[in-house]
């Protein structure tokens, strides 16, 4: 499969600064194929493994994500940064990163655990908290991961 190139390419951001923005970005809308073929979008907590490229989630096991995931791996995740102000510019510069990928369940339990504690470092660092979740919540997560097929990125000046 081809992807569209960017229309602007001077507004194109290099590969190490989408990684950039997924890692440092603590969220993002996961798009999938929903009911009778209409789009989804959700809010998701991501993490962004640099080891593997793969954006990681976690979610219950049911409900209408599970079931378009099921239905079509294909996904796409846009994550956007707060902008910035340049030279006293009344509107911000915002950089976005859209990943493509497929979906694919982490069945392991042991991968579970540890992908579940990895998203949950980047959000607080009480380890006595993260391992009750873990303990208690681990059992009834799922996680999954998009393996990426193509990355884009761009600035745009909200002017």
């Amino acid at each position: 499969m081809m992807f569209r190139e960017l229309t602007r390419k001077k507004q194109a951001l290099s590969r190490e600064e989408c990684v950039e923005i997924l890692k440092r970005e603590p969220r993002g809308v996961l798009s999938v194929l929903g009911d009778d073929g209409y789009p989804y979008g959700m809010p998701m907590d991501h993490w962004y493994c640099e080891d593997d490229g793969c954006l990681y989630f976690h979610s219950g096991k049911k409900g209408h994500k599970m079931d378009a995931m099921a239905r079509c791996g294909k996904v796409s995740y846009c994550v956007y940064d707060q902008g910035e102000y340049r030279d006293g510019d009344w509107a911000p510069y915002i950089r976005s990163v859209i990943v493509f990928g497929r979906v694919r369940m982490v069945t392991e339990y042991d991968e579970i655990i540890r992908i579940s504690r990895r998203l949950s470092l980047k959000y607080t660092q009480d380890l006595e908290y993260i391992e009750y979740e873990v303990r208690h919540s681990g059992p009834a997560t799922a996680v999954f991961a998009i393996v990426p097929e193509h990355m884009t990125g761009k600035t745009v000046h909200e002017k």
